[in-house]
């Protein structure tokens, strides 16, 4: 009978597991998403229902939270980018709430980057973004993601077991959806999937890629683990005492690629 390092777990113990991109979402906090400098005149406001809010000091950047638990990816995180602040948004991006949060964070903390880049110098990168596309695609073939290209103008990166993936739109002419769609799971039925249009810049892109593929693994409770694809992920460690016999723990995983550090 197949087994999966999860079954003699206790649903509350902690793990750290991997692929990151079935790992779930993860403890969910604006705050913790948002990495933008609040004590440093960039507005916050949160309701009591968890609806959350945050721009930046020159109105030009929104990102929202809207909790939506009775619905399919419980809800929706949004960032607006305005070129003017209340025109309508030049680009957006959009997750599901059941987006594992690390991802979001570090595509927040790259347009915290982004913003103060164009802040300080006379570049505007948050609408000009010279980044190639594949700078973003790129890593994913070389951890052994698949590639597949259709003549409808997009191109689609599969996960090594299938259970995620990345698509591009290249060809702009007469074509409708976002520039960038990325999900975790089964993509009839996801666990989550993230939306770039287009205009977003490419960086952001990198960014979100680069995360999805990290070999650092994610701290979950087992029970926060979502179910139908826990055969795919391994436990890199267990961070307190088994409670339920002995379970087979995975080796650890391979030595992070190099790039971008904070």
């Amino acid at each position: 009978m197949t087994t999966h390092p999860f079954e003699n777990l206790d649903p509350a113990q902690t793990v750290l597991v991997l692929p990151r991109h079935l790992a779930g979402p993860g403890a969910i906090d604006p705050r913790t998403a948002w990495a933008f400098p609040f004590d440093e005149g960039w507005p916050f406001a949160q309701t009591d229902a968890g609806t959350a809010a945050a721009l930046s000091p020159c109105l030009r950047l929104q990102a929202t939270y809207d909790p939506q638990p009775d619905k399919p990816g419980k809800g929706t995180w949004t960032i607006n980018a305005h070129q003017a602040p209340f025109t309508p948004p030049a680009w957006r991006i959009t997750f599901d709430a059941t987006t594992p949060i690390e991802l979001l964070y570090d595509v927040h903390t790259e347009l915290l980057d982004l913003y103060l880049e164009d802040r300080y110098s006379d570049q505007d990168r948050l609408f000009q973004d010279e980044t190639a596309p594949h700078e973003a695609y790129a890593p994913l073939l070389a951890r052994g993601w698949s590639h597949a290209v259709k003549t409808d103008g997009t191109q689609t990166f599969l996960t090594p077991e299938g259970l995620g993936g990345v698509r591009h739109r290249y060809a702009i002419s007469g074509s409708s959806g976002p520039a960038w769609r990325s999900w975790g799971g089964y993509p009839s039925e996801p666990h989550w999937t993230a939306r770039f249009s287009f205009g977003t810049p490419t960086t952001l892109v990198v960014a979100f890629a680069a995360s999805l593929i990290s070999t650092e693994p994610l701290h979950r409770t087992v029970q926060d683990v979502p179910v139908h694809t826990r055969r795919a992920l391994y436990v890199a460690t267990t961070t307190v005492k088994q409670l339920y016999g002995n379970t087979p723990v995975a080796p650890q995983p391979p030595a992070p690629v190099s790039g971008r550090t904070r």
